[in-house]
């Protein structure tokens, strides 16, 4: 039953608390669509790891997908002159016409596409941007195609919406990337999206040219399915690769297709939250009316920096990704010189996947049996403080992901701790 908590002037009921033999009722408060979802693994290793420094203990933390460089100055500078000017107000929900204008010409000068300012969003970070297109556009039945391994608020993000991802496994044999036939194959009548992400988190996968026409020539066919596509790790891609995107292959996907990205990987800016999506108009205005009653606009400070990290120089960049390469190939080295481990090369991002078959069904040091990769990176993590993340939260087992975003020196003490781990297996 109800009870009666607080009244007006007037006798009215302002106050309504749900009550069960006088008791507040508890079970069935959580919403069945929360209840749909898991925190978000990578988060939650990365808040052990922090705990456990807390406590004293001596840990690494490769759970964390983020930049151990510093934003470039004049970022910071433009932030600090947004402030001193008093651009500390309320502003468009989706973006300042400034930001929007930044966004629009890296289309065009990076990707050779074309958006006026009314088909671009910007949002507090990509995760944003995703969870607003697919909230705005998921209804109960739509199924959403999530190639694995996938980024683990993909899925989630789907089931809150009430939508059904329909998985499909990317062996390691593809390097980790879709298949046309098995592309054809997931869909149906009920598909809505595709969710595509080059460079890739976790496997650090990239498409060639190739290999995303092969799979925009199925997507043709298919003109009810529209195409969300993470390209946040765009600039984070090593030696000859060359990255494109969808829409550039494809024109034709052009009216169907989000392009996602932001600021946060290759500028160095995770935690100043500023993603950004560019597709059709009717889209953005929908993912602009779900935004206007969640959080309104991203930080205005924030914006301003993203407006010079788009417009301003960009050599820093491949700087670091001369570093990023260098760890790349240190990681990979040495977690195959790991006992039980195999680590494939990656063509971009800041992660390696390795596989941890070689270590299932032996026993850690502390006496446990090693049934799956999540009890390898846990075991790890009680032996050696290396924090991973296991392979099963990104949908693939078994494998488990590191990020080499890190000091090169923590990098290598890193790998050694776990191959003397690998090496006390028995």
């Amino acid at each position: 039953m109800w009870r009666i908590v607080a009244c007006g002037a007037l006798g009215e009921v302002i106050g309504l608390r749900r009550v069960s033999n006088g008791v507040p009722a508890a079970m069935g408060f959580i919403s069945d669509a929360l209840n749909r979802i898991q925190p978000s693994a990578t988060i939650a290793i990365s808040n052990k790891a922090m705990a456990l420094k807390t406590e004293g203990r001596d840990v690494i933390g490769l759970a964390a997908g983020e930049p151990d460089f510093d934003t470039p100055d004049n970022i910071k500078e433009a932030a600090i002159a947004a402030i001193r000017a008093g651009k500390t107000k309320y502003t468009p929900v989706d973006g300042i016409p400034e930001l929007k204008k930044a966004i629009a010409a890296k289309f065009r000068r990076e990707n050779g596409l074309d958006y006026k300012p009314a088909q671009i969003s910007v949002g507090t970070g990509g995760k944003q941007v995703l969870f607003n297109a697919l909230m705005a556009t998921v209804n109960p039945g739509d199924e959403v195609i999530v190639p694995a391994p996938y980024w683990v608020s993909y899925p989630d993000i789907v089931m809150l919406a009430a939508g059904t991802p329909v998985f499909i496994d990317c062996t390691l044999e593809h390097g980790f990337k879709l298949q046309a036939v098995d592309l054809e194959r997931a869909i149906t009548p009920k598909t809505k999206w595709l969710i595509l992400n080059s460079p890739s988190n976790p496997s650090g996968a990239a498409y060639s040219r190739a290999e995303l026409k092969a799979l925009t020539d199925v997507l043709v066919e298919h003109p009810h399915v529209w195409v969300l596509t993470d390209d946040m790790y765009e600039h984070l891609v090593y030696g000859d690769f060359q990255f494109t995107t969808p829409v550039q292959i494809e024109p034709r996907l052009y009216d169907r297709t989000l392009t996602m990205n932001g600021v946060s990987k290759a500028y160095c800016m995770t935690g100043w939250r500023i993603g950004y999506g560019a597709g059709p108009e009717t889209l953005i205005k929908a993912m602009s009316k779900l935004q206007s009653q969640s959080t309104s606009n991203p930080s205005s400070i924030a914006q301003w920096a993203a407006v010079e990290a788009l417009n301003g120089p960009q050599d820093f960049i491949a700087r670091h990704n001369k570093v990023f390469r260098e760890r790349r190939d240190l990681v990979v080295s040495m977690l195959n010189q790991a006992k039980g481990l195999s680590c494939p090369t990656p063509e971009g991002a800041f992660y390696v996947y390795p596989s941890c078959q070689g270590a299932i069904g032996r026993t850690a040091p502390s006496g446990k049996a090693i049934g799956n990769d999540e009890d390898f990176v846990t075991e790890l993590l009680a032996a050696e403080g290396v924090a991973a993340v296991h392979g099963a939260a990104f949908g693939k087992s078994p494998f488990f992901r590191i990020s080499y975003a890190t000091g090169t020196d923590v990098l290598d003490d890193a790998c050694r701790r776990i191959q003397r781990f690998c090496g006390n297996l028995r």
